[in-house]
């Protein structure tokens, strides 16, 4: 049987990739930062209590045979300092492929996002028509594109591929679903932004397909140096996704929506954005802005290629819980 490190276990993306590659039949090592979940122990799955931005003390993770490494474990948010970011989303990728390959592991797959193709308007473009934004400024896509072109630079192809899910939601959400629910319960109304009027499509990835995409990323051949983005096929406006959440999470509750320019938002989410610290004051940051009021519409014909070719198929979800 082989067996899988995957980082950040204890967390939203990770617990679901832990579980998934049990019930594949891996035996999986999952690495937390400070409490074990329930959810962890009752699968059997061995657990490591590490700080990986400590780099002198990742040896331990190889004590025994580790045949691949998921790595999902990075912060995550639309706020930060430039340093927290740099430490664990780029420093930590880089000590921990390193030391992967010293043992021997056959492939590291990176958790990236689809965010490293920048916040535009998009058309349909597949993964060879895009190229990755280097004029971000926000740290979270700035490191996930560093710690990408580190990973081409360092790593053979054959031993690292890249997986960039879009906005992810699904059991156990922590993130995304309740953010949008509060804001809908509290809100008097819906506001949309610019041009689109919540006509653009807001880019789901359900954590299954997540879990399905990092399997072929790690076990196809071909995956080998590249990146795959991670895109439910269903399309879904930002103006639908409003309404789908109240129906399930708010039910009766009637939407009344209303578009402003960006000019007079934009301001507040500069506000929001300096104000914040680890998480944001209050929504939008600068970064939740771009992302709600641009059509982010991207191809997953290749996501879609890898599942036939593992003998997988998409997963269709009838709930956001």
């Amino acid at each position: 049987m082989e067996t899988i490190l995957v980082t950040g276990a204890g967390g939203y993306i990770g617990s679901n990739a832990a579980e998934y590659f049990v019930n594949a039949g891996y035996r999986v090592v999952g690495t937390v930062r400070n409490h074990v979940a329930e959810r962890l122990t009752r699968l059997g799955i061995k657990t490591i209590k590490i700080d990986l931005a400590d780099a002198a003390d990742l040896s331990r993770l190889f004590e025994e045979k580790i045949d691949y490494v998921v790595h999902i474990a990075a912060r995550a948010s639309d706020v930060g300092r430039d340093e927290w970011f740099r430490k664990a989303n780029y420093e930590a990728v880089k000590s921990l492929a390193s030391v992967a390959m010293e043992h021997g592991v056959k492939r590291f797959v990176y958790l990236s996002t689809a965010d490293v193709y920048g916040l535009y308007d998009f058309k349909g473009e597949s993964e060879e028509e895009l190229a990755f934004d280097e004029t971000v400024k926000n740290p979270y896509p700035k490191y996930k594109i560093l710690s990408e072109k580190w990973l081409a630079a360092n790593l053979p192809r054959e031993c690292f591929s890249c997986v960039r899910p879009c906005v992810v939601y699904g059991r156990g959400d922590t993130s995304i679903t309740p953010r949008t629910v509060a804001y809908l319960k509290n809100s008097p109304l819906v506001f949309h932004f610019g041009k689109w009027r919540g006509r653009n499509r807001w880019p789901l990835a359900h954590v299954e397909n997540v879990c399905r995409t990092l399997h072929a990323a790690m076990v196809l051949t071909e995956a080998g140096g590249e990146g795959v983005t991670v895109l439910d096929s269903r399309r879904v406006t930002v103006s639908e996704y409003y309404h789908e959440l109240a129906a399930e999470f708010l039910p009766g509750k009637r939407l009344r929506e209303m578009t402003l320019p960006m000019a007079l938002i934009r301001p507040i989410a500069a506000l929001s954005t300096a104000l914040s610290r680890s998480k944001p004051l209050f929504d939008p940051t600068l970064y939740a802005l771009d992302t709600i009021s641009h059509n982010l519409d991207f191809s997953n014909r290749r996501m879609l290629a890898w599942f036939a070719k593992v003998g997988l198929e998409e997963f269709h979800h009838d709930t956001y819980q």
